[in-house]
């Protein structure tokens, strides 16, 4: 009875180098898509909803006269995408990083770097808003820290992509303040959304490489 021979073996049942090479290529961009905690089809979700909502404040806030800030109305917006966000972010994060290890997952300290660079920019808005710093009322001064605190741990990863957004987080904050402040929340949508429209793009080019 005759058999076809395997394709994928060569002399003595071997694979063939390039054969091998060819398939590790194909198996590690397999994971790579499988793995990537931020989808491109979830950065672009996230883009549109931070547009769409710090977009809305802005509508809300660029006839105020001496700016007083977002209306009460304003606020459920906010909250509803942070939320939102929060939730879709954790949610395909811990699908594509069940069961891996090593690197590719934060550990607990970046963890915490993270939140206490959020919570201390938060603090320090409220306590400079307190005490007269006009740069306080600029909501995109609370990217800063985070935006720094993001750029340093992804400097320590070798994560180049990681670094120039973290980067970039901190080139919004700082324009939002020649922005004035009502202007800042249309600088803050404007920017992330383009932020992460370009972290997608180059997610997708990495993978369909």
């Amino acid at each position: 009875m005759n058999h076809t021979p395997d394709a994928a073996a060569g002399d003595g049942g071997a694979f063939d180098p390039r054969q091998a090479a060819a398939l590790l290529d194909q198996t590690t961009q397999q994971a790579r898509r499988q793995l990537e905690p931020s989808p491109p089809w979830l950065l672009v979700i996230r883009a549109v909803l931070v547009l769409a909502a710090l977009g809305a404040i802005w509508l809300s806030v660029r006839g105020q006269h001496p700016y007083r800030g977002p209306t009460a109305a304003d606020i459920p917006v906010l909250v509803a995408f942070i939320v939102v966000n929060f939730a879709a972010t954790v949610a395909v994060r811990q699908r594509a990083m069940t069961g891996v290890r090593g690197r590719s997952r934060f550990s607990q300290g970046e963890i915490a770097v993270l939140v206490v660079a959020f919570v201390a920019a938060v603090v320090a808005m409220a306590g400079l808003g307190t005490a007269g710093v006009n740069f306080a009322t600029y909501p995109t001064s609370v990217l800063v820290i985070p935006g720094l605190a993001w750029a340093v741990l992804m400097a320590a990863r070798a994560n180049w992509r990681g670094l120039a957004t973290g980067l970039a987080i901190v080139a919004i904050g700082i324009a939002g303040a020649f922005a004035g402040p009502a202007g800042a929340w249309a600088v803050a949508a404007v920017g992330l959304c383009v932020v992460l429209l370009a972290d997608a793009a180059a997610i997708a080019r990495r993978q369909g490489a």
